[in-house]
């Protein structure tokens, strides 16, 4: 039943060498990409809005300069990660930059910056989306968190489906809200060209404070929302079709472009127009109110408002898994992360951010407002120290043309830093506090991690050893799981998740009770079964090893198929006696950090021999770590 359930869901498995044809072209890619980056406007126009509307008509006609700024900001820093997807074309989001040129600490803070940032950015937008959609329609605002909750299920299993689906389905959304909105504001260009901007001074409400220089600067720490999204691009080089370099810097160029015209061009018409918002209604709604009317082509901006705000989140799902995977990768996080699902995803990165969101959304009411103050700090945080990592890089690089690649990236990270600095001093009471708090607790998190791997690597390894030495190991005592009289002359197989201390006790054991004895490598990422073998040789020559290719990445199947074809073979059907080395951490939490490929292959021989009513002896062969 479940397993009908996940081929229905999530469709059926992908096989490894599949992974180049996964690949996104230019058009999928924008799609897969900048959701997040175009569909800002929905939240970013939002905050320049109410932070100037408590000026009155004076704070709102400095609306367009706010924006203006943050347009030339946005023009810096998406030159400066232009830089970045051609100095790292293997995908270099600001972990890998920060670590690789600044050293681990600003890498380490650079990643919990940019988790945090993409956690938030998947909340705010989908948050944002309800808000669109019911502005339209004011009698869903009760249920905005169910909404929430909703479309974010929806987005996971979309994205658990893999990179291609993913981006066929956010294609629609994206270009439809393309179409819609340009049209809209190019309508509306029309009309203040023909008819001349309105007065604010008779729409404006009263002003409840004066327009002074920290208001400005608290609105532009506001709006500065607008550039979330910009980086997402560079961290997915390895999702693009060859030539990646080219493809990739082409589709950022299209979506800075795009991002900023759309965001001029709203806040611009805003003015224009001396356009105020109800309470229970967003500015852009008003907005297209107000040009629209209230008919269908208004429902239709609503629509395809909230639909593009909904999938901004893929930008988050997107990011997250990989950033996520080079953390685990790096030890700094449990390695389950690196580990590709049945349909070429990060799936274990995606569910992760799922859960993250769905907390958010539930703790913060659906509520953008509450939202928005907490990420942009993060974002901010990973953009400086990205810039400022890529200058070291062309600084130890020196190729030809380094300077100007170095002064682009120089005022990417200076604009950035300057930023980072305005939105936590504006924004720290109203919640970016969290923030700056949660990243040194990830930052505990990332070492203690890394030391227990670190720790159990050394207890594991056997560089204390000698292959001389294997051959004194005592017999060991083991846990039979099934009981059943050994034969005469068993075959036994050691099924082995790699080379280390932990197999020592379970190959002494099997070789004592059989001398028919086989190890079994199951191979779940390609060449990994040859550094295996060689290791293998090394300590026991005369045990054969087999190497199970896994092209669905399982674990289990591939060595069930192999006991099949050993029982087969053997005249006196007797099956094979299965000897498994278990490395078993000292604690339950520890646990949570390992793969448990080897009660996964216990359950999967007990199940089997409780449907197809045959004895297997299964011995377990237990190495406590310390």
């Amino acid at each position: 039943m479940w397993n009908r359930a996940k081929y229905l869901l999530l469709g059926s498995p992908l096989r490894t060498d599949h992974m180049a044809h996964k690949k996104l072209n230019k058009i999928r890619a924008l799609a897969a990409f900048s959701p997040d980056g175009l569909s800002s406007i929905g939240y970013a126009n939002q905050e320049i809005y109410l932070g100037l509307l408590v000026a009155g008509s004076a704070g709102l006609s400095q609306s367009l300069p706010v924006a203006l700024a943050i347009t030339a900001l946005l023009a810096v820093v998406g030159l400066s990660y232009f830089q970045t997807i051609h100095g790292y074309p293997s995908g270099g989001g600001s972990y890998a930059v920060a670590s690789e040129n600044l050293g681990t600490l600003p890498g380490l803070v650079a990643g919990a910056a940019l988790m945090i940032g993409y956690v938030l950015t998947a909340a705010v937008s989908l948050a944002a989306g309800v808000d669109a959609i019911a502005s339209a329609f004011p009698w869903l605002w009760p249920h905005r968190v169910i909404l929430c909750l909703l479309i974010l299920l929806a987005m996971t299993i979309l994205n658990l489906r893999g990179l291609s689906e993913t981006g066929t389905v956010m294609a629609i959304p994206v270009y439809l809200f393309l179409f819609a909105y340009l049209s809209m504001l190019a309508y509306g260009g029309v009309l203040v060209l023909i008819q001349g901007p309105m007065s604010l001074a008779r729409a404006a409400p009263p002003a409840l404070r004066p327009l002074t220089l920290p208001l400005m600067l608290y609105t532009f720490s506001s709006g500065c929302t607008a550039l979330t999204g910009i980086e997402a691009i560079s961290n997915g080089v390895p999702a693009f079709r060859p030539p990646e370099t080219k493809n990739a810097g082409r589709t950022l160029v299209a979506m800075a472009l795009l991002m900023g015209t759309l965001f001029l061009g709203s806040v611009g018409l805003t003015q224009a127009l001396a356009v105020i918002a109800d309470p229970q209604e967003t500015i852009l709604s008003a907005l297209a109110r107000r040009l629209l009317g209230n008919g269908p082509a208004y429902l239709v901006i609503q629509a395809t408002t909230m639909l593009i705000l909904a999938v901004a989140a893929n930008t988050s799902f997107a990011g997250f898994p990989r950033l996520t995977s080079l953390l685990a990768t790096d030890s700094f996080l449990p390695h389950q992360l690196t580990h590709v699902g049945r349909r070429l995803v990060y799936a274990n990165g995606i569910l992760l951010l799922a859960i993250a969101t769905g907390v958010l959304i539930i703790a913060f009411g659906g509520d953008t407002h509450s939202l928005v103050p907490l990420f942009a700090v993060g974002v901010f945080l990973a953009y400086t120290l990205s810039q400022t990592g890529m200058v070291v890089h062309w600084w130890r690089d020196r190729g030809r043309g380094w300077w100007p690649k170095a002064g682009m990236n120089g005022a990417g990270a200076l604009a950035a830093g300057m930023t980072l600095v305005v939105v936590g001093v504006n924004k720290f009471v109203e919640g970016a506090w969290i923030t700056i708090l949660l990243i040194p607790v990830l930052l505990v998190c990332f070492v203690s991690i890394r030391a227990h791997y670190q720790d159990v690597s050394r207890q594991l390894s056997m560089h204390e050893l000698s292959p001389s030495e294997l051959a004194s190991v005592p017999s060991p005592s083991a846990v039979v799981s099934v009981s059943s009289g050994l034969p005469s002359a068993p075959t036994v197989v050691v099924p082995i998740f790699g080379v280390h201390r932990g197999v020592i006790d379970a190959v002494a054991y099997a070789r004592s009770i059989s001398k028919n004895v086989t190890a079994a490598y199951v191979e779940v990422e390609p060449g990994a079964g040859q550094r295996v073998r060689e290791e293998w040789e090394r300590w026991w020559p005369d045990v054969p090893l087999v190497v199970l290719p896994s092209p669905y990445r399982s674990v289990v199947e591939p060595l069930l198929d192999f006991l099949d074809e050993i029982d087969q073979k053997r005249k006196d059907r007797h099956l094979a006696t299965v000897v498994l080395p278990e490395s078993i951490p000292a604690s339950r939490w520890r646990r949570l950090l390992h793969d448990r490929n080897a009660q996964l292959v216990r359950n999967a021989l007990l199940d089997r021999q409780r449907r197809l009513g045959f004895e297997r002896l299964i011995i377990d062969v237990p190495y406590y770590l310390r």
